[in-house]
């Protein structure tokens, strides 16, 4: 980061090589914070970034009460989750470009499905806390 800019009511400029891999991990991923309260001074919002290396699943998490959004920036990773109507999985497959929105307490995990690209993914929380609950199975 640029400096403490933000704790004192300015801008914060967070460069990619400036994130913290100090956050809470998924087995599979790896996790980066850019925007925390320890990082910049955030109250309410945290925003980081996951790597998920090429023809890897994470582990069934889910992120507590927190409300999650994701950008996907790179790769084609998968989103999979079980629907609570019906008890089935679901696979939500994503391009570059694609959002997905994750309930609170909705267990999920993230597939790349391809053998040689990485796939990068932005996301940002409604919780300051980076909340990840890592569980047995969806």
């Amino acid at each position: 980061m640029s400096s403490t800019q933000g704790r004192s009511g300015r801008l914060a400029l967070i460069r990619s090589g400036d994130l913290s891999s100090a956050t809470a991990q998924t087995s599979g991923t790896i996790r980066a914070a850019a925007i925390s309260g320890g990082l910049v001074g955030a109250e309410s919002l945290w925003m980081g970034r996951t790597i998920l290396p090429p023809g890897i699943s994470s582990g069934d998490h889910h992120h507590g009460k927190s409300e999650t959004g994701i950008y996907v920036a790179s790769g084609t990773p998968a989103f999979v989750f079980r629907d609570a109507a019906t008890g089935n999985l679901v696979r939500l497959e994503t391009k570059p470009g694609d959002f997905v929105w994750v309930p609170p307490h909705v267990r999920h995990r993230e597939e790349n499905p391809s053998p040689d690209t990485a796939a990068v993914v932005v996301i940002a929380r409604s919780t300051q806390e980076a909340i990840v609950v890592n569980v047995d199975s969806l």
